[in-house]
């Protein structure tokens, strides 16, 4: 079972003293990434405009612009609340960019009241995150946001 306040505590000390974006995006993309059992994608989008633009991923190559209010990550960002999605195959509107996923959970990155983009984890594993996964996510968020000052 995987220790999610151990991997808090991690992602705490990692981004500490240090505020840079893109940096602490790609620290804790990579903690996720290797920390987490069955995720095959664990990465940033950011709001540029009407887009959510790939930020710093781990994984097989994304898809670059994701328009607010498509796919996963374009809800999530649109309606500023978590997706969860068991199977991405039944999600109407899911933007394929690795044929290998097939659950998917998206947690918004909001700071100051502003959506600075999105958290993004796949899994190749149907019905791969829970309730408890979304809890330990939206922590992980929060650790990021704290993290920019």
């Amino acid at each position: 079972m995987t220790d999610y306040e151990a991997i808090v505590e991690q992602a705490t000390s990692l981004l500490a003293g240090q505020d840079d974006l893109v940096a602490n995006a790609a620290n804790l993309s990579s903690l996720l990434f290797h920390a987490l059992d069955e995720v095959n994608w664990v990465g940033f989008y950011f709001r540029k405009g009407d887009e959510l633009i790939v930020g710093p991923f781990q994984g097989r190559p994304a898809c670059v612009a994701i328009p607010m209010g498509r796919g996963v990550c374009g809800t999530a960002a649109e309606l500023r609340k978590v997706q969860r999605v068991p199977d991405v195959d039944a999600f109407d509107g899911h933007i394929a960019c690795d044929g290998a996923s097939r659950s998917e959970i998206v947690i918004p990155i909001i700071r100051n009241g502003e959506l600075l983009g999105v958290l993004d984890l796949d899994s190749p594993v149907t019905d791969r995150f829970d309730q408890g996964d979304e809890d330990f996510l939206r922590k992980i968020a929060e650790v990021f946001v704290k993290s920019l000052g």
